[in-house]
């Protein structure tokens, strides 16, 4: 039997596991599931006679060399910074691997000899980024192909909550790594470029410069820029495109909302609050108003944001409980945004009969035979339960299939790669389809720029 060494039993590998488990036997697959928790790499398994479940620390040399020697391949579901040293044993033993975090310099380093022992290290293959890689290239190549030229690229990916479970005010919960959430746009200014010029927007600013989205059946939506729209650019082959934009997908109201704790400085994670386990949660927002003998918190809250007490803003941060003077906070030496994130799983967390939703949105504008056009293309996928999520589906399947079009021989150019080629991205939007995972592609009257109409830019 074909082994594949899958490291990592989280939430994402829920339906790479049972995708891989349910072509063990057309594919003649046997699963090795290794994780720090045998009962969760138990639980996956579900006793299925082609899976066996094993505890395993890769920080123990010798046991994950042990493991790799042993696959045919390996799917490491590791946090990004930890995928380094099973990719140099994969080297070292001459398996390939896969995975869906970003290409570190790390791994980049590998490439020389990654490609001079022919292997495949497919990176960047789950949602954001993944999906989104496979599915702008199919239609970059396929404008190429007609002899087109793509002049404007806009990407928009979001995790959300479906609409039956949407039932709070910031019709928004947590549907992956809520400290990505509260830290989402740190570190520097959003760059892009629009119309052929460069643009930045500062973090304090930045959820207040949002673009609208309409999806079919879903109602609108917005998306706010992040942080380096530009990193694909000679990737996708749009060193000459006029607009580069990407950005996360919110429903309209949640930026502006948010904007209130970027503005009161309750998203910083760069110093840590003294004596933070005593606070409760009034005094956590407290700490960022000015003193007043006489007003209380929450008018100093609505004062300091310009806010109405009648302001559906006003009711967003009630509904968080955040003026509520006996919840404890309970963390030592935490962040402003450590504290945040705390308060926000009380109110975000999904419930047992919730589902969660990924909505994804590109437009491509291009020059064909002296004309511009433009094509939109939509994706929404919902999720199954608590399980089978939206989010573990679209991160895990594109992983499972690709590792079977590797074992297969139908994904053969080797080195350290993302998605970006008609071998890889064909075969599995394809059979993305059958699992709900469906673009739609509509086209559009060109809404970029007229360069002869031009006032200012």
């Amino acid at each position: 039997m074909r082994k594949i060494l899958i490291i990592g039993a989280g939430r994402s590998a829920s339906s790479l596991i049972q995708y891989l488990l349910n072509k063990s036997y057309q594919e003649n697959l046997h699963l090795t599931i290794g994780d720090l928790s045998l009962e969760l790499a138990l639980r996956k398994t579900n006793n299925h006679p082609n899976a066996k479940a094993i505890a395993l620390d890769i920080t123990d040399e010798k046991q994950r060399q042990t493991e790799i020697k042993k696959a045919d391949i390996v799917i490491s579901m590791l946090p990004a910074h930890l995928h380094i040293d099973v990719a140099k044993d994969c080297v070292t033993f001459k398996k390939n691997m896969v995975t869906a975090s970003y290409v570190s310099d790390a791994m980049q380093s590998l490439d020389a000899e990654v490609k001079a022992n022919g292997l495949v290290f497919m990176n960047e293959i789950g949602l954001d980024p993944g999906i989104d890689h496979m599915s702008a290239m199919k239609i970059i190549h396929e404008i190429e192909d007609k002899g087109g030229k793509v002049i404007l690229f806009e990407s928009f990916c979001g995790g959300l909550v479906a609409p039956e479970s949407d039932n709070n005010l910031w019709n928004y919960k947590f549907t992956w790594a809520p400290r990505n959430v509260v830290l989402a746009g740190q570190g520097g200014a959003a760059k892009f470029i629009q119309e052929g010029k460069y643009k930045y927007i500062p973090y304090h600013k930045l959820f207040r410069r949002t673009e609208f989205l309409h999806v079919e059946g879903y109602g609108k939506f917005e998306g706010y820029a992040n942080r380096d729209s530009l990193k694909y650019r000679s990737v996708y082959g749009l060193d000459n495109a006029l607009t580069l934009y990407r950005g996360t997908i919110r429903r309209v109201g949640f930026s502006k909302a948010w904007n209130m704790f970027v503005q009161l400085g309750m998203t910083d994670d760069t110093y840590v609050l003294d004596d933070s386990e005593s606070l409760s949660y009034r005094d956590f927002i407290n700490l960022f108003l000015p003193y007043s003998p006489t007003d209380s918190v929450e008018i100093k809250t609505r004062l300091q944001l310009g806010i109405e007490q009648d302001d559906i803003m006003w009711d967003k941060l009630l509904e968080l409980d955040l003026f509520n003077p006996n919840k404890k906070v309970g963390l030592k030496n935490a962040t402003p945004a450590q504290i945040l994130e705390r308060i926000l799983n009380d109110s975000w967390t999904l419930q047992p009969e919730d589902k969660d939703m990924i909505v994804m949105y590109h437009k491509f504008g291009y020059e064909i035979n002296g004309e511009r056009k433009q094509i939109d293309s939509k994706m929404v996928c919902i999720g199954d339960d608590q399980t089978y999520t939206a989010m573990a589906k679209t991160v895990g399947l594109p992983l499972a299939m690709a590792a079977i079009q590797i074992l297969n021989g139908k994904i053969k150019t080797p080195g350290v790669q993302l998605p970006i080629k008609k071998e890889v991205y064909e075969p599995i939007l394809k059979e993305l389809e059958e699992f709900g995972v469906i673009f739609n592609e509509t086209e559009m009257p060109y809404v970029g720029y007229n360069p002869d109409k031009l006032v200012g830019n």
